[in-house]
């Protein structure tokens, strides 16, 4: 047997609140999402002037990362990534048809070993959305340092 760590939406509302400072910080409007392990939405929020399309490329995004326990960027990276042309992954992109994201942007959430979630960006370049990645994931290890602790 063995302990099982859930995401929740008190847990999520911080995550945003980290991405959107950054976002706003960076000068940026993005979509930001947080899903649970089964890559179920929990919290969503569109930045003011952000693409409508943001919204359903930021939850594919959360969807890829949880899902796979992997960065989006991860496979699409040469030489090795796993969705590139000749690769045993090629193609994995329309297995689920708006659904899985390939490219930067997407980035799981884990603990203690396990996948709990996963965090999608959509907006910016992907510098950009790895930049909002990196302040969502520090807080992210903030929260669950102090859930660690006890």
């Amino acid at each position: 047997m063995h302990q099982i760590y859930r995401i929740t939406l008190d847990d999520a509302l911080p995550l945003l609140a980290a991405g959107r400072a950054k976002a706003e910080e960076i000068g940026v409007k993005q979509t930001l999402c947080i899903c649970d392990d089964g890559g179920n939405v929990l919290a969503l929020h569109r930045l003011p002037g952000a693409r409508l399309t943001g919204v359903d490329i930021s939850i594919a995004k959360a969807f890829t990362a949880a899902g796979h326990e992997r960065a989006t960027h991860l496979f699409n990276e040469a030489p090795d990534g796993p969705a590139l042309p000749g690769n045993e992954a090629f193609g994995i992109s329309h297995m689920l048809p708006g659904k899985f994201a390939v490219f930067v942007g997407g980035f799981p959430l884990v603990f203690n070993g396990q996948i709990i979630g996963g965090v999608g960006i959509s907006g910016g370049n992907g510098t950009q959305d790895k930049a909002v990645g990196a302040a969502i994931l520090a807080e992210f290890e903030a929260l669950t340092a102090a859930v660690a602790s006890h």
